[in-house]
């Protein structure tokens, strides 16, 4: 029997905090607006770009404009080794141990871009690791279900045999909307209380951990992939 396992990438595969902040910080300023402080700036990321904005500056605000313009700047950033978009300690070496693996199947689920995505997969050598790859272009924000719905469509696997691991409660409200197990990582952008609070079954704190939770391959007698997770 083969599980699907989604990552998010933001805060959970790439640790893009620096990137994220100083583009947002340079949206606002190009629009002569006060930035969001680190912590609210954070707060929002894994969400698409108008839907972060709208949550940081409301229905009124200038959404549409801060988008692009945030798009302009972390385009310039991403190329300044100062901000360099390093992966989370021991998750390049997980995703290379679970995508040989025949009783898996892996995807993301991000609010990046497309555009986005294709250069983190080109970065790393990812190609052809990922069964199927949901962005901002193709589905509502997270936390809508749509996202994750999709991908269970495209590699064909059932809502009892997904895993969706991210580190946003966003991640969490979208994997139990569609029905799939949700596991919080402790080194992202929301805290471990709130994960628990939106679904998660269990948080891990390191690689290692998550690899541990996929040591074995997930019993298809269990009623679902949660279940044993669950009890591990």
């Amino acid at each position: 029997m083969v599980t699907l396992v989604v990552f998010d990438v933001d805060g959970t595969l790439v640790d893009s905090q620096h990137l994220i902040v100083e583009a947002q910080s340079r949206a606002f300023k190009e629009h002569g607006m006060t930035a969001p402080n680190r912590k609210e700036a954070l707060s929002v990321v894994g969400l698409s770009l108008p839907e972060a904005f709208r949550r940081l500056v409301g229905e009124a605000g200038p959404i549409a404009a801060l988008s692009e313009s945030y798009r302009r700047a972390f385009q310039a950033l991403r190329i300044d080794p100062a901000y360099e978009e390093p992966l989370f300690p021991g998750m390049g070496n997980l995703l290379a141990a679970l995508h040989g693996r025949e009783d898996l199947r892996l995807g993301i689920a991000t609010g990046k871009s497309r555009r986005g995505v294709d250069h983190l997969i080109d970065k790393h050598g990812w190609h052809g690791w990922f069964t199927t790859t949901q962005t901002a272009d193709d589905a509502p924000s997270k936390p809508d279900p749509t996202m994750l719905r999709l991908a269970m469509q495209e590699a064909d696997i059932s809502p009892a045999r997904t895993v969706m691991i991210g580190d946003t409660t966003y991640d969490m409200m979208m994997a139990v909307s569609a029905g799939a197990a949700a596991i919080g990582v402790g080194w992202g952008y929301h805290p471990p209380g709130a994960l628990f609070g939106a679904g998660a079954v269990t948080v891990v704190e390191s690689a290692d951990t998550l690899s541990d939770l996929f040591a074995r391959p997930l019993d298809e007698s269990a009623r679902t992939v949660a279940d044993q997770i669950g009890t591990r």
